[in-house]
């Protein structure tokens, strides 16, 4: 699920007040890390989550692995904060702009 660029720049403008919903600390992505990230996605489809890992290839590694797991799309990534999106096809509650 590739999103136009008009769609993630909406998304961020969203994201912008959010608090991070998870944090992946020094255990790294554990599963029940996973579990609260997927649980968010499906009741708000765009989260925030830090990750606190000291080499920002790791951190890059990490933020990956999670979007491919949770099957979100990131969104933006800034230093340790990610923004993931991942529409919930039963009950969509973000609109998206028109081309």
């Amino acid at each position: 699920m590739s999103l136009p660029e008009h769609h993630k720049r909406h998304l961020r403008g969203l994201a912008h007040h959010l608090r991070p919903v998870a944090l992946v600390g020094q255990a790294g992505l554990t599963g029940a890390v996973l579990a609260e990230v997927g649980l968010a996605l499906d009741s708000h489809e765009l989260v925030k989550v830090k990750v606190s890992a000291s080499d920002r290839d790791v951190r890059a590694e990490l933020i990956e692995r999670m979007g491919r797991e949770t099957g979100a799309e990131l969104i933006q990534r800034i230093g340790q904060m990610a923004v993931l999106f991942r529409r919930n096809p039963k009950r969509p509650r973000i609109l998206l702009p028109a081309a």
